[in-house]
């Protein structure tokens, strides 16, 4: 059984929640935004690394494999942080914080120098973010006899422009920054996350949007879901504020 998962966005211990819900058996597949915004990036990495579960880039990830470089490039050459990073401001000082780098000094990022064993964990997630593709297809159909497309955004728009080099550039920034809903004739099933949906997972005849606002503070939104390609199942947990523990692991290697 296939269950997908929404944008978890560095809230470790509400993914561990979700998780202790699901069959022990079950195929995991991620629709990227592990990071930024939440406390617990680095865990979020690291469990889905360790367990080698499957993940489709989201536009945090894009964000922290281009300024994540220039965050190293800094750091290595004892260079201070930029005064303006769109990466900062949307979330990835509480990455970088997840990693150790950083610390804050009257609310501004500040680098915590000689930390280059932690650096070094940042640098190989990055490299492993680059590695991630856009959409994964799976090789069961919905329901619907449609193709299963695994997506961060809705890709369905330009589905046909996925295999075209030339077309590369916008086929990429759909797949992660798309608000648009798929039309009613889209040749695929997608599922994907990207739009926070109030008060539960959207669940369309011809598209599922799995992104539960985990990292928002508004009513109706603060959960982390999973939707079940097979059996259409739903599940969902409140976002886990601190005190959760019990750490699921199916894979005990380490990095």
């Amino acid at each position: 059984m296939h269950y997908v998962i929404g944008d978890v966005h560095g809230n470790y211990k509400t993914l561990l929640a979700l998780v202790d819900k699901l069959p022990f058996d079950a195929t995991l597949i991620f629709v990227g935004d592990l990071v930024d915004r939440g406390g617990e990036s680095a865990e979020v990495v690291k469990f889905i690394r360790d367990n080698k579960y499957l993940c489709v880039m989201g536009n945090h990830e894009e964000m922290m494999v281009t300024f994540g470089k220039l965050f190293i490039d800094n750091y290595e050459n004892g260079r201070p942080i930029p005064s303006h990073s769109i990466w900062l401001s949307n979330g990835g000082a509480d990455t970088l914080l997840s990693y150790g780098l950083i610390s804050l000094v009257d609310g501004r990022p500040v680098i915590k120098e000689n930390e280059f064993k932690k650096l070094e964990i940042f640098k190989s997630d990055i490299e492993w973010m680059q590695s991630l593709p856009l959409y994964i297809e799976l090789d069961a159909k919905h329901s619907s006899g449609k193709p299963v497309v695994i997506s961060h955004a809705s890709v369905t728009s330009v589905w046909e422009l996925r295999n075209i080099d030339s077309e590369f550039t916008t086929f990429c920034k759909t797949a992660t920054t798309s608000r648009k809903n798929p039309q009613p004739d889209a040749p695929i099933f997608n599922i994907f996350g990207h739009s926070p949906q109030e008060f539960g997972v959207e669940v369309e005849d011809n598209y599922v949007n799995v992104d539960t606002g985990c990292y928002m503070h508004t009513y109706g939104y603060s959960q982390l879901s999973a939707y079940c390609v097979e059996s259409g199942e739903v599940i969902s947990v409140q976002r886990v504020q601190d005190g959760y523990k019990k750490v699921v692991k199916k894979d005990t290697s380490f990095r």
